[in-house]
């Protein structure tokens, strides 16, 4: 039987198989990618979840906010994950992790408001 985890620990390496492939990211977006996945696993792979820049920016090591915005939004824009800003510095902006099957991500259906 597998857990929620393994799943999850699954779809992240053939999540990192295709960026491996992404001749568009540096090293910079796999960093971000694996805090992305940190946050993800401490909120028990439920996805959407809350991230902070700050919070990122630590996990990842990326020391510029500059670097930093211009790398989520291309993982955003690449399909690699939903991202959805909040604009509101108590709250966290919100991350839809990519469901993957093979080398293809299925992005969550998300109603806009």
């Amino acid at each position: 039987m597998q857990t929620k985890s393994t799943l999850a620990f699954a779809d992240y390496s053939g999540l990192i198989r295709r960026m491996g492939k992404d001749t568009r990211l540096l090293s910079t977006h796999i960093s971000l990618s694996s805090a992305l996945f940190v946050c993800w696993q401490k909120n028990d792979f439920i996805s959407p979840f809350p991230v902070t820049r700050k919070q990122l920016m630590a996990f990842s090591r990326i020391a510029s906010a500059a670097t930093y915005h211009k790398c989520i939004k291309e993982l955003d824009e690449y399909g690699y994950i939903r991202y959805q800003p909040s604009f509101n510095p108590k709250m966290g902006s919100l991350v839809y992790w990519p469901k993957v099957a093979g080398d293809f991500v299925f992005r969550d259906k998300v109603t806009q408001s």
